[in-house]
Parts: structure tokens; C-alpha cells; sequence
């Protein structure tokens, strides 16, 4: 563990000393806005989205670029580098292809202006502008959402964040963070690293993912168990709406009771009313121990169990509980070739994460809780990380799922919130699903691989991926819409956090009543009435 120099667990089965785990680090996903996260995106791109879903029309509101906007934009912001133009021909599509097609290859927009803002007020100009000239725009951090919420559909201006990217202040007494939107979310956390503190947030993409997307999406993460969700992290922000009024509400303070709370609304409203371009955080002490256990169990019931019996004898130290199927494990054992920290296979596996200021109490804490789990036959095996080098080898286990999924080929992602106890039925249902309709195989005329489960036990947020040889029509008619009718039927959530954006607009009525519908229409309405802002997705 993590601050002690050896770890044992003297049980009937005795844990193991983990001493020769494989080093298989966390993934630090390059910033370079060209880069994409599994190798077969270098070599194939998505179909366009207009072109795949016929249905949706352009809004013939909407204008058409011309010589004359690109024009006013490179005017604007000077530089060069600024503006990548399209219209004129001066940019090729290659290079503006990273803009226009997410990281999952499934979306891709004709986006043919990029710009790239370097202040608030820059941001202001270019959405004035567009709302008097009926312009669609498309905010865009570091593109790595999962629904197609950060990319166009037809032909909108890309507004790109990444060039307002400074760390502007930091309150070492109060932990308050201010960062311009473009910020990347692990730039931040090492910064505070540095200052003693922690970013309450932390994601796989987190070298190339930015706070204001992290925000614009009300991101989730694996700390969301100790540290809560963005909603409640953000202290203030500023955002421009579509006719370029600034939004200032950059507080730094915890409370401020004083009429509504606004800044709620860009939190999740994924760009929709706006573009967030600061953004106040609270930030709480970085640990001064950390400690990880991976284990196996038998079932998804001894699973709940352990979870159970983690948030009563672990309590205050917990910060990550995280699961794990069998089938996923065995994915990212393939396409990594290391090591598997445990020596047997099991049908689930679990990841728990304690974070405290005494690593002997803490330590002592967490080996207790594995004798009493092991001694009641809960956990069946289990392993300790003794060194940071041993931590992040262990995560890469959990980590390493969404990319080992992504080099096998597309992958149908479905991110949900679910009563707990049938947190797993929802991909064995589905599994069983696909299989009857003849579509899962390990010959290449079955389009699915295989499907998975894994996620966050401590918010209930299952993420069920199918995984596939080639996006088929025929997997996502049998997907959709049974995940989201299945979900419904259980009062859960159809995006627990990746969002709405387009992947997911019209299946809103799963989880949200209509009168909640027509309050956030109503919303949009008041504050982008000409619709320019991220057209075409969330409601």
C-alpha cells in the first residue's frame, strides 16, 4: 500500500502480495487535437451523420458560410492560427477533420470554419455576430464526449476552447481554482498536486479533455463517490449566451444565497445555452495516503454485499468502489498481453479506492475489511497495491476497458443510471437479447463481439458497451430503443453522465416527464431564441 512498505492479509485465503503485477498505467490521452484514442480511428472514418440519419433536416433558418463571415472572424482574432478556413479552401479537410468526427468514429459533421477564441470577449464578438447573421455554432473543448453533443451535424462553426487554456487563480487557503474553459482537466490536477490539493474530478481522457466541456456535460468520473458531482463542486462560472451577452457569475464562495442559482443551468446544459468560458471550482485536500484492493467474486450479489460492507467499515476513506465483469477483463487482458493480477478468472471483479491523511490507520482499515469479506466468503481473491507504480497498474485494469473495447472495433455505448440491485441484469438481459437475434459471434458474419459491463457502484452508473466488428443497423434496432424502455420500467436514467447530446435527444422521454421537457424548452427558448447554439441535439 501506498505509504507502508509491506501488506499482508493473514485470512483462510490469503491475499495476494501483488508484487508481481504488471505495470499497465493510467492512459495519458495526448492533447493534440488530432490524436485519437485507439488505432483503428486512424484508418477508417464515420459515415456522416446527416447521411446516416436521413431524418434529421438542416434548419433552413440557418445561413450558409460565405467569404465575407470568414472574413469578419479572421479580422477578429488576428492570428492566423485562430481560424482554420474551410470556405475558401485555405484549410483542407483533413485538417478539419479532427473538429468534425468524435473519438468513437460514429459521428461526423461538415463543419467547414473553425475558431478559435482567445478571451471572453473574442467569444462574445463571434456569437454576436452569428446570432445577427443566423450562423449555427458548435462549442467545442477536447472532443471527447461520448454522445456527439461537441461535434456538428451538417455545416455549424466549430467554436473551439482550446486556445483559452490558462490557470488563472488558486486560493491555497480556501482550495478555490479558477480556469478558463479550454483548461486541461490534468494540467489542472497537477497543478493542484503540487499545492497539496486534488481536482474533484478524474477521468480516463483527463489528458485531453477540458473543465469547460467536463462542465458543459456535468461530467461524472471515478471520485465522484468521495467528492460529489460537479453541480455541487463548481462555485461559479462565466459563460457568453448566443446574442454575446457575458454571463458573469464567477463566484468564488461557497454560499450566496442571493436570488437563483443560474449558473446550474450551463452545468450539463452541454452548450446548448451558451458557452461557459471560466469556471470557479472547489477543491479539496489531495490524501496524503492512497490505498487500492482488486478483487473477485462469484456474483453480482456478493458484489453488492462488498460494497455494502466497504461503505460500513471504510466509511470516510472510500473514494472509489469500482466494478467489473469478467468478460471486460478478459477484453483488456487480450489487447494488452499483461498480466492479470489475479491468478483464478471470476465472473466479477471489483476495484476499491481509499484516500486518507494516515496510511497506517487507513492501511489497517482496508486489511480488515478484506479478512472480514474473505472470512464470510464474499471475496474469493484478492490482491493489494504496495507502491504507487502497483496503484495505477491496478486501475489500468478498469481504466484500460473503454480503449482495449475501442481497438477491437465500434462500440455501442450506453452510460445509465439503475437501481443498484439490478444493476447487472441490465447487460445480461441484453446480452441475451442480441444473441437471440443472431447477431453475436466470434465469426465475422456476426457483427457484435461481445457485451459488457462495468461502472461505478457508488453512484449506480452501469456503462454497457456492445462491442462490434462494424456499426450495423441491425445492433442498434435490437439496442434501440430496449435499453432505454428496459431503464424506463425501472425509474432509472438513460445518461447518468456522458449526457444527451444527439445520440441520445430523442429518447429524453424515457427519463423526464413532459412537463420537464417543456420547461427546458422553454428555457432555450429564453435564452438562445434563434436556436443557434448546438443545434439539433439535447431537446
Amino acid at each position: 500500500m501506498a505509504g507502508r512498505s509491506t501488506a499482508s492479509v493473514s485470512t483462510r485465503a490469503a491475499v495476494q502480495s501483488a508484487s508481481s503485477l504488471t505495470h499497465f498505467t493510467r492512459r495519458a490521452f495526448t492533447t493534440s487535437p488530432r490524436a485519437r484514442l485507439f488505432a483503428p480511428s486512424l484508418v477508417r472514418h464515420a459515415q456522416f451523420t446527416a447521411d446516416k440519419y436521413p431524418e434529421l433536416k438542416r434548419d433552413r433558418r440557418f445561413n450558409e458560410l460565405t467569404a465575407e463571415h470568414v472574413r469578419y472572424f479572421k479580422e477578429l482574432l488576428g492570428t492566423a492560427s485562430a481560424v482554420l478556413d474551410g470556405v475558401s479552401g485555405a484549410t483542407t479537410a483533413d485538417d478539419l477533420e479532427p473538429f468534425n468526427e468524435d473519438w468513437m468514429r460514429k459521428y461526423r459533421g461538415k463543419g467547414k470554419l473553425v475558431l478559435k477564441p482567445g478571451t471572453t470577449e473574442e467569444v462574445s464578438e463571434i456569437l454576436k455576430y452569428c446570432n445577427s447573421n443566423m450562423l449555427a455554432v458548435v462549442p467545442q473543448g477536447g472532443n471527447t464526449g461520448l454522445v456527439g453533443g461537441s461535434v456538428p451535424v451538417f455545416d455549424e462553426i466549430i467554436l473551439s476552447t482550446s486556445r483559452m487554456n490558462k490557470i488563472l487563480e488558486f486560493d491555497e487557503v480556501s482550495g478555490t481554482l479558477v480556469v478558463e474553459a479550454g483548461c486541461i482537466l490534468e494540467i489542472a490536477d497537477q497543478f493542484l498536486s503540487e499545492k497539496g490539493y486534488i481536482f474533484p474530478l478524474d477521468l480516463g481522457a483527463k489528458g485531453s479533455c477540458q473543465i469547460g466541456g467536463n462542465v458543459s456535460t456535468n461530467a461524472g468520473g471515478l471520485r465522484l463517490l468521495r467528492y460529489g458531482s460537479l453541480h455541487g463542486s463548481v462555485l461559479g462560472l462565466e459563460a457568453v449566451l448566443a446574442d454575446g451577452t457575458v454571463v458573469d457569475d464567477l463566484s468564488r464562495l461557497r454560499k450566496n444565497n442571493t436570488g437563483y442559482d443560474l449558473k446550474q443551468l450551463f452545468i450539463g446544459g452541454e452548450g446548448t445555452l451558451g458557452v461557459i468560458t471560466k469556471v470557479s471550482v472547489q477543491c479539496p485536500q489531495r490524501s496524503q495516503a492512497k490505498n487500492v484492493a482488486f478483487f473477485g467474486l462469484e456474483s453480482f450479489e456478493q458484489v453488492q454485499q462488498a460494497f455494502r460492507q466497504a461503505k460500513i467499515q471504510l466509511s470516510e476513506i472510500l473514494s472509489a468502489f469500482e466494478l467489473m465483469d469478467e468478460r471486460s477483463q478478459r477484453i483488456v487482458h487480450d489487447v494488452t498481453k499483461n498480466k492479470r493480477p489475479l491468478e483464478g478468472e471470476y465472473p466479477f471483479y471489483c476495484l476499491i479506492e481509499t484516500s486518507g491523511s494516515n496510511a497506517d490507520h487507513d492501511g489497517e482499515k482496508l486489511q480488515s475489511f478484506l479478512e472480514d469479506v474473505m472470512e464470510q466468503g464474499i471475496v474469493l481473491d484478492g490482491t493489494l497495491a504496495q507502491d504507487e507504480t502497483q496503484i495505477k497498474a491496478l486501475w489500468g485494469w478498469r481504466e484500460g476497458i473503454t480503449e482495449s473495447l475501442g481497438s477491437l472495433g465500434p462500440v455501442y455505448k450506453y452510460d445509465v443510471s439503475i437501481p443498484l440491485k439490478e444493476l447487472y441484469q441490465m447487460v445480461e438481459d441484453t446480452r441475451a437479447r442480441v444473441e437471440a437475434a443472431g447477431l453475436l459471434g466470434e465469426t465475422d458474419e456476426h457483427p457484435v463481439r461481445d457485451v459488457v459491463g462495468y461502472g461505478h457502484m457508488g453512484d449506480s452508473n452501469l456503462h454497457l458497451n456492445v462491442s462490434t466488428r462494424r456499426y450495423d443497423e441491425r445492433v442498434e434496432k435490437v439496442l434501440e430503443p430496449f435499453v432505454y424502455e428496459w431503464i424506463a420500467k425501472r425509474q432509472g436514467s438513460i445518461s447518468a453522465e456522458h449526457g444527451l447530446g444527439l445520440a441520445k435527444k430523442k429518447y429524453i422521454g424515457y427519463s423526464r416527464s413532459e412537463t420537464m421537457i417543456g420547461l427546458m424548452k422553454q428555457i432555450k427558448q429564453l435564452y438562445d431564441p434563434n436556436g443557434i447554439m448546438n443545434p439539433y441535439k439535447y431537446i
